[in-house]
């Protein structure tokens, strides 16, 4: 099976440096070097092992703050599709290859090899599920009873023109651009057509960077479902505790993936996600001025000066899927999970478990946790495989009531 991959959208035209030999769906030839394409075609490789080609300028990290352009190398077919918005690139690879390059862009190919294990089997699921269920998760808007209430959240449509994007809005996925270590092509191998699966159904394998010690049910950032394998768990191998969500976000316990092992670290996060050593527990501080920019350059909604930020609902992790800003002039209600890091943030917050201190001139936000925080925290999984914890039990772990099978 070929998975089709959006690489790039929106071209007037597209340069590609090839290295070894492909043909067209006409038969001509293109030999190694750069070529610069401003029509649609196909390049099929000679040799997927020994052929690759090159794209300059490739953004990762659309939106989040560690965006960047990088050169990046794929192998596979390149294919170009012409649109109303521009040129699109689309990479053509083989399902186990593009698990294994999701593996080692998600996480740093050097990872324990029971950590590759399991992310190679919830990267095939989170690709295989919206096959089976083409309706579940696209984005949406629930109409408020509040005038003043927005309440969106952001699922994973369906790519008109590719199966996935190459980006955090699906799964990462840079080609060979990566080092590619052993472990990260035996983990494909030993878990080859492998899935992760619910009463026999392919789960939606959901997964971030650091839950935070508790992971988030799936309703808090996605439509009103109750996901039995998606519930909210401890991260920790006590399983429980007793603290409220708040007090949760102003300690620091222990879990999982509450760990400053730098040199695990190094081993399990790519480059660019190391810059981030703050995921457990967090802050930012804001002005009421710069809150009342960031609403209105965000959500198009002019404020005045911000006087009170409230949680009106949270998750069992403490992450915020019901916020009211109250300024000067008016006030607004803000929700789910993703349009709070939104609105509060150029990029986005590390996450929306966070309480708000308000000081004089000042609003401090002390949160907790990288991302949505649902289904399996991927610096937790790290931990426990550094532990010796097998990737079955890393799975059954994050999604209970789960097994693994083809």
């Amino acid at each position: 099976m070929n998975v089709s991959v959006g690489l790039i959208e929106g071209q007037a035209g597209v340069e590609v440096e090839l290295t070894g030999t492909y043909a067209d769906t006409s038969g001509k030839s293109y030999g190694p070097g750069r070529h610069r394409f401003t029509s649609e075609v196909t390049l099929t490789p000679s040799d997927l092992a020994s052929c690759a080609f090159a794209l300059e300028d490739v953004t990762i990290g659309i939106g989040f703050h560690w965006e960047r352009k990088e050169r990046q190398v794929f192998r596979g077919t390149f294919r170009l599709i012409k649109r109303e918005s521009g040129l699109t690139v689309i990479n053509d690879v083989p399902l186990e290859e593009y698990v294994t390059s999701v593996i080692s862009s998600e996480m740093s190919a050097s990872c324990p090899l029971e950590l590759l294990k399991a992310h190679a089997v919830i990267s095939r699921s989170w690709l295989w599920f919206p096959k089976a269920n083409p309706a579940r998760a696209a984005s949406g808007q629930r109409q408020a009873h509040d005038p003043h209430e927005i309440l969106r959240w952001y699922g994973r449509e369906a790519h008109p023109d590719f199966d996935v994007c190459a980006d955090d809005h699906c799964q990462r996925y840079q080609g060979i651009t990566k080092a590619f270590s052993p472990a990260a092509a035996e983990a494909v191998r030993a878990t080859a057509g492998e899935f992760l699966r619910y009463n026999g159904m392919i789960c939606d394998a959901r997964f971030s960077k650091c839950c935070g010690g508790i992971t988030e049910r799936y309703a808090t950032a996605w439509e009103d479902a109750d996901i039995p394998y998606l519930e909210s768990i401890s991260d920790s191998a006590a399983q429980s505790h007793s603290y409220t969500p708040e007090a949760w976000i102003r300690s620091s316990p222990p879990a999982y993936c509450h760990t400053n092992d730098s040199e695990l670290l190094s081993r399990v996060l790519p480059g660019f996600d190391q810059e981030t050593q703050d995921f457990y527990r967090w802050q930012v501080a804001y002005t009421p001025e710069e809150l009342a920019d960031l609403i209105n350059e965000r959500l198009g909604v002019a404020l005045g000066p911000i006087r009170d930020l409230q949680a009106l609902a949270r998750g069992p992790s403490g992450r915020i899927y019901r916020l009211k800003v109250t300024g000067e002039r008016d006030y607004i209600i803000i929700g789910k999970e993703l349009e709070i890091r939104r609105a509060l943030s150029r990029t986005h917050l590390y996450s929306s478990a966070f309480v708000v201190d308000t000081e004089p001139d000042r609003f401090v936000l002390r949160g907790a946790g990288w991302g949505h925080g649902v289904g399996l925290c991927q610096i937790g999984a790290a931990v426990m495989a550094n532990e010796g914890k097998t990737y079955t039990e890393i799975l059954q772990h994050y999604y209970r009531g789960t097994t693994v099978g083809a």
